[in-house]
């Protein structure tokens, strides 16, 4: 029974980490490369390549990730790469088959706001996931993993600081409103991958949320908080 659960539990993870590689491909092709977004780590490295040399993202990718996930692996142990084998192998192979066979347009060039919040909601969820189940979709989520256990900070946040080093090269290839609705589609990324592997800071910014606009059952009048913001 107990390696029956096992095998169960093995294939749940495997299914979340091969669903959320392939929300993150979808997107990061269909919105930010048919909109011309960069984006950060070494996705936004492959699709400036792609931009400015014609590489192939995918390649470039799968060249970055090796060396990084070699060191990671040093580090972690080899009995516990498997879960970042299986995310950086799908997410190159479903990123070159959505590249070479997908007949979708996704044209939001006329709104770039949507396109930004589609992928900073979609990179963030296919993230999340891969996180939560101890993958790594490339060399860098193996290095932010490393920086947001040794220094503290929550994980959204290191992706947003090493995103930031990329799209500041952005600027050399693409245009400044491009590039500044990529960081707009970084931070909701960031913002949404932390909420994906550190649910207790939702709920929360819910539970406060809630505390200020519900009603009190008990009183029957609006909580304090709410009554201040009408005083002059």
């Amino acid at each position: 029974m107990k390696a029956k659960g096992k095998r169960m539990k093995r294939s749940a993870q495997a299914a979340a980490i091969l669903t959320g590689t392939f929300v993150m491909a979808f997107a990061f092709y269909h919105i930010n490369f048919q909109n011309h977004l960069s984006e950060g780590g070494f996705v936004g490295i492959s699709l400036l390549g792609e931009y400015a040399f014609g590489l192939s993202p995918a390649l470039t990718i799968l060249l970055l990730d090796i060396p990084f996930m070699l060191l990671f692996a040093l580090k972690k142990g080899w009995k516990n790469m498997g879960p970042a084998v299986l995310a950086a192998g799908s997410f190159t192979v479903f990123y070159a088959g959505i590249e070479h066979f997908s007949t979708l347009n996704f044209d939001l060039h006329g709104q770039l706001w949507l396109a930004a919040l589609l992928s900073g909601i979609l990179t963030g969820i296919g993230g999340g996931l891969v996180l939560r189940c101890g993958g790594a979709t490339g060399g860098d989520d193996c290095a932010a993993i490393w920086l947001h256990e040794k220094t503290g900070l929550k994980i959204g946040t290191v992706f947003i600081l090493m995103d930031a080093s990329v799209l500041l090269v952005s600027l050399f290839y693409l245009p400044l409103a491009e590039t500044l609705y990529t960081v707009a589609a970084v931070c909701i990324g960031g913002k949404v991958i932390t909420w994906m592997v550190e649910p207790q800071i939702l709920r929360h910014g819910l539970v406060s949320i809630t505390r200020i606009l519900v009603p009190s059952k008990r009183h029957g009048h609006v909580a304090p908080e709410v009554k201040g913001l009408n005083r002059v």
